[in-house]
């Protein structure tokens, strides 16, 4: 799979056939949209960015994993029960502790980077914004848990973080298995 990350340049427009084929990966048409971030092979979506503030409400995650593949492996992982496996790591090593929590304070602060002075404004008047600044990746309010995959290897894909890197290590691992046997 080659993935590249791309940018939305401010203004400009996302066209309808990428609009459409989003809106059918999401089985909706998409709120809050701001830009394609990451494409895969043939330009496939595989992550969008989405607003801080989507129809008037607060809206945490700013990287949504549309990539139906790789959304029905992470599917598949946390019903095996990857995350408590993941968080188990996590909680057994501070660095890695220490590595979320830097990735969670990165993560608000690209968000803000994209927030335009206006929806800041609505969220300091809605008492949101002091709330979207003590959630991280996903949302979570805890930075020293994992609580959904399909946020963090979104968020990964635009800007590498612990969890998403665990992830990888994770599959790397099967592939490698999967080769020996």
């Amino acid at each position: 799979m080659t993935i590249q990350t791309i940018e939305g340049n401010p203004g400009s427009e996302i066209s309808p056939e990428t609009l459409s084929c989003i809106a059918q990966l999401l089985g909706r048409t998409p709120r809050g949209l701001e830009a394609v971030v990451v494409v895969g092979t043939e330009d496939q979506t595989m992550v969008i960015r989405v607003a801080s503030l989507v129809e008037g409400k607060p809206f945490p995650n700013l990287f949504w994993l549309i990539d139906p593949d790789l959304v029905y492996r992470i599917d598949c992982d946390e019903a095996r029960g990857l995350i408590q496996i993941l968080q188990g790591q996590v909680d057994s090593a501070p660095a890695l502790q220490r590595q979320m929590v830097a990735d969670h304070r990165a993560h608000i602060d690209l968000r803000n980077a994209y927030m335009t002075p206006a929806v800041e404004r609505q969220l300091r008047a809605s008492q949101f914004y002091a709330v979207l600044q003590q959630r991280g990746i996903g949302g979570i309010a805890d930075f020293s848990r994992i609580r959904c995959l399909h946020t963090w290897y979104a968020a990964h894909l635009v800007v590498p973080n612990t969890v998403g890197r665990l992830l990888a290590r994770h599959w790397a691992d099967i592939d490698r298995s999967e080769l020996a046997t």
